[in-house]
């Protein structure tokens, strides 16, 4: 089962355990640039491959001591920065990545028989869902028409398998009962990204409603906060994660883009304002998740769809605090591997750190341009 909300679930039934978190080094005295550079988003991705990038197995180790793979789900996430790195560089290199990211996917999680996933591979639905998002961008960078199978073919077992059509929403696995943020609001991106590819218009009534239930179940409409997860008729459990913001602000703008309700739009922003407002530090800080293992890949997402509501929904607004984050990750990396922290605030270790953790800086410096002087 995935870590992660395997851990989720303990402190769900248990309550909050203690947490460990990475001694914090003091912070290099360097003098903080205006920007990255185009050339500092090539070599943190070049470095990050060097880390972690097996070319072998053509997936990515969990640490930096390259022992073993990351888990499932976050190897998705991965990809999506591969992905944008090729969108950025428009590199040879990078987009033989891109197609040999998707091969090891493919070799590793049973050529994607989303049945044998499951059963062999141990995905529950929002590990597949992760890699189903993947698949469709996959598909609409490269036009291989594998990606687009995998995907559609991907949606509907989990659809099949995972919605609730009584009470509605999605279950987030076949072990234990409960409709997380983490399964619903990726399940409406990528009804988006199969419909904005097919024009089918049974995606687009997938996504509103399940974006639908979730607004009412997972989402509280007066602050922007999002709930991790609803189980049962208990309330919403709410505990504030960068990637249900970041999900159910692409969920939005997606919805926004599709339809032009200013709703959504409106709906996005708040939940930005919110993680900005509220789990961000007094300057602005975006939180140092990681210390439950593949908690570190989650502003890799939240990247992802802030990216989105800046550039596909024009709010500028957010630009500065995005770029001021990356800046901020960028210096404190570690100078001799060029690898950054999950935490932006505190020098990069320069031991064995995991993946997960080193993914978010590299993603934000693919996703967003330098500031131009």
């Amino acid at each position: 089962m995935n870590l992660l909300k395997a851990i989720s679930l303990v402190l769900l039934l248990a309550g909050c355990g203690k947490k460990t978190e990475a001694p914090v080094l003091p912070s290099p005295s360097l003098t903080q640039p205006k920007t990255f550079s185009l050339i500092d988003a090539n070599n943190a991705f070049d470095a990050f491959n060097t880390a972690f990038y097996d070319t072998n197995r053509k997936l990515y180790y969990s640490k930096s001591d390259r022992t073993e793979l990351a888990v499932g789900w976050p190897q998705a996430v991965f990809w999506d920065i591969a992905m944008a790195a090729y969108k950025r560089s428009k590199s040879a290199a990078h987009l033989k990545l891109v197609n040999d990211i998707y091969l090891g996917g493919a070799a590793e999680y049973s050529n994607f028989d989303w049945k044998k996933v499951k059963e062999v591979n141990d995905f529950i639905y929002d590990d597949m869902m992760w890699w189903i998002i993947s698949l469709g961008r996959g598909y609409e960078l490269t036009k291989d028409q594998r990606h687009l199978d995998a995907a559609v073919a991907g949606f509907k077992y989990v659809w099949d398998n995972s919605y609730d059509p009584v009470n509605g929403g999605m279950r987030w696995s076949w072990k234990v009962e409960g409709k997380n943020a983490c399964i619903n609001y990726p399940t409406v991106i990528a009804a988006m990204v199969l419909f904005n590819i097919t024009k089918n218009q049974d995606y687009l009534d997938k996504a509103k409603n399940i974006y639908a239930w979730s607004r009412t179940n997972l989402y509280q409409n007066s602050t922007g906060r999002v709930a991790d997860h609803k189980v049962g008729n208990n309330p919403p459990g709410f505990e504030d994660y960068t990637y249900n913001q970041g999900t159910f602000i692409g969920s939005a703008v997606m919805l926004y883009k599709a339809t032009n309700e200013a709703s959504f739009l409106a709906d996005a922003k708040l939940a930005a304002d919110y993680t900005k407002n509220k789990m961000s530090d007094v300057k602005g800080v975006l939180p140092a998740e990681g210390e439950w293992n593949e908690q570190g890949v989650l502003k890799a997402i939240f990247a992802q769809y802030m990216q989105m509501l800046i550039v596909d929904a024009g709010q500028t607004q957010y630009s500065e605090w995005m770029h001021a984050n990356i800046n901020l990750a960028w210096l404190n990396r570690d100078q001799k591997r060029t690898l950054m922290f999950r935490d932006y605030k505190i020098a990069c270790p320069t031991g064995v750190i995991q993946s997960y953790e080193a993914s978010s800086g590299v993603a934000f410096m693919q996703l967003f341009d330098p500031i131009s002087n």
